[in-house]
């Protein structure tokens, strides 16, 4: 069960050919006094597998993902409205800056869980104020944390990345498979006589 409305962490998760069905949570994401941006994406992550997985019959695994863009130490969620959207783009241009995604398994109903954190960092080329707003102008940004989509559009505005490529997207989808593996959910490239 995938704890997310991601439309582009189902088709990564079926890109890896992992069957799953689709139920979001809606938890308060808002990020604790003192957190860590990594240690509010993984518990936001790990909030959003548990809300989900209280609903679900015993056997289930529920996996939940939270993607946060961080620079300077500023959180950047959604943009609130397009003048929100110039400020993110206009503060990463020119710059690097770190996606991080927290991924989170929990079995239900006992609500035991494995979790982890995983960094790309990103720099964008810098912008100018025509490319601001003609990606502004395209709707993309508005439902992005960051105020870009990597996959899309914002590809465009993008240097160089160092780390995965699907964190940035949504889900570290190596580092998920490994976690859905060691949980035996998820067996690699396994065929009769062929490596494991």
């Amino acid at each position: 069960m995938l704890a997310s409305a991601s439309p582009r962490r189902r088709e990564l998760l079926a890109l890896a050919g992992v069957p799953h069905r689709v139920q979001p949570s809606a938890i308060d994401e808002r990020r604790a006094p003192g957190e860590t941006p990594a240690g509010f994406a993984e518990r936001a992550a790990q909030d959003k597998a548990r809300a989900v997985a209280q609903g679900c019959p015993a056997g289930t695994w529920v996996l939940g993902a939270d993607t946060v863009v961080v620079a300077d130490d500023e959180v950047l969620g959604k943009p609130r409205d397009r003048r929100d959207g110039q400020r993110m783009l206009r503060l990463l241009s020119g710059r690097t800056h770190r996606v991080i995604t927290g991924v989170a398994l929990v079995a239900a109903p006992s609500g035991r869980s494995e979790s982890f954190a995983a960094e790309t960092a990103v720099t964008f080329r810098p912008l100018a104020e025509g490319w601001i707003e003609g990606y502004l102008d395209s709707g993309e940004p508005m439902d992005k944390a960051g105020a870009y989509g990597i996959q899309g559009l914002g590809g465009l505005l993008v240097a160089g990345i160092q780390g995965s490529y699907t964190n940035v997207v949504g889900l570290p989808l190596g580092e998920t498979v490994l976690l859905l593996e060691r949980a035996g959910l998820f067996a690699a490239f396994s065929r009769a006589g062929g490596a494991t």
